[in-house]
């Protein structure tokens, strides 16, 4: 789990890469669970809060740059 000070702490170029990254790899787990199901089904449920937090983040950024 990312922590949001982890976050603020990011380039805007790094914010954006981790988005990528972090959305790919809850892409993986998906498909994962679908196909064969996961042991724990947290792990997708900790991802997507991770992916809601760097993309509040970079909303944040974005609206304070307009």
């Amino acid at each position: 789990m990312i922590e949001m000070t982890e976050i603020r702490q990011l380039s805007d170029a790094d914010l954006a890469e981790r988005i990528e990254v972090e959305r790919e790899s809850l892409a993986k787990l998906r498909f994962n669970h679908t196909v064969a199901g996961l042991e724990s089904t947290t792990a997708l449920k900790y991802k997507k809060r991770d992916v809601a937090r760097l993309l509040t983040e970079a909303n944040a950024r974005n609206k304070a740059n307009s």
